[in-house]
């Protein structure tokens, strides 16, 4: 969203899980702020309420955002389009939602653990080639959904699959929310999220403090300003993937 409609940097979104029109649903509830009842017309919006997202739908609407919702893509045809998108709308960052749902080589299927690690070197390879950032979305281990005790965050062998998703990725970046998994007994504390940085292959880890805004589907900063931490790995996090110049992982290409 932030490439796409704040910076007008041509993206390219693999969506194997939701449709087109599922997916710009959710986009409209959290660039026009308002709740997802009220955007697929459950509630009637009042006038006035359509003054500030009329105009931000308007952007959005203007965002150069490439949409293949195409199921169980093979990785291998998902390399195709992306080399097309990427000479043809000069696509600036890719996104693919989620890896295991795309399909490895032919003769892997049925071996899930070396389909999986196909699929992940092929995505590393493809950014590398094309220069280009590509986010994979990935699944986590029923192991991590499962673990009682302690404070419940995932680690990286909780990567669903395959290590091989923890070896080719540059950056690994976790969602965690506590009340998600039954952790937050504050009512106060429910929309609490922290996006951890487990690996970082040219910058620090950390932990950034945000808030999750479950209505309009989107996260959002921390009223309270950051700690010491979490700003130098928000500022390493903006030299990695700068949108306004090509950085160094624009450049070398990478995959999250």
């Amino acid at each position: 969203r932030n490439a796409a409609v704040q910076f007008h940097k041509p993206v390219a979104f693999f969506s194997l899980e939701m449709s087109a029109i599922q997916l710009a649903k959710r986009l409209m509830t959290s660039e026009s702020g308002l709740s997802a009842d009220k955007i697929k017309g459950g509630v009637k919006l009042e006038n006035f309420e359509w003054e500030q997202p009329e105009y931000k739908l308007r952007n959005l609407s203007k965002a150069p955002l490439y949409i293949d919702d195409t199921p169980g893509i093979p990785v291998m045809e998902f390399r195709t389009k992306a080399k097309t998108l990427v000479k043809s709308k000069q696509v600036a960052l890719i996104v693919v939602d989620y890896l295991q749902l795309m399909q490895g080589p032919s003769e892997l299927r049925g071996m899930r653990e070396q389909e999986v690690a196909a699929i992940s070197r092929t995505l590393k390879a493809t950014a590398k080639e094309l220069e280009v950032p590509i986010i994979a979305l990935s699944q986590l281990s029923r192991q991590a959904v499962q673990r009682t005790g302690g404070n419940g965050k995932p680690q990286l062998s909780d990567l669903r699959e395959s290590g091989s998703i923890e070896q080719d990725a540059d950056m690994v970046l976790f969602i965690h929310r506590p009340d998600y998994i039954g952790l937050s007994e504050n009512p106060e504390d429910r929309e609490l999220t922290q996006i951890i940085i487990a690996k970082h292959r040219n910058g620090e880890i950390g932990e950034i403090p945000m808030r999750f805004k479950s209505d309009q589907i989107r996260f959002v900063e921390m009223d309270d300003a950051l700690d010491v931490q979490a700003r130098n790995v928000a500022s390493a996090m903006n030299d990695a993937v700068d949108f306004s110049g090509v950085s160094e992982f624009e450049s070398m290409g990478g995959m999250l």
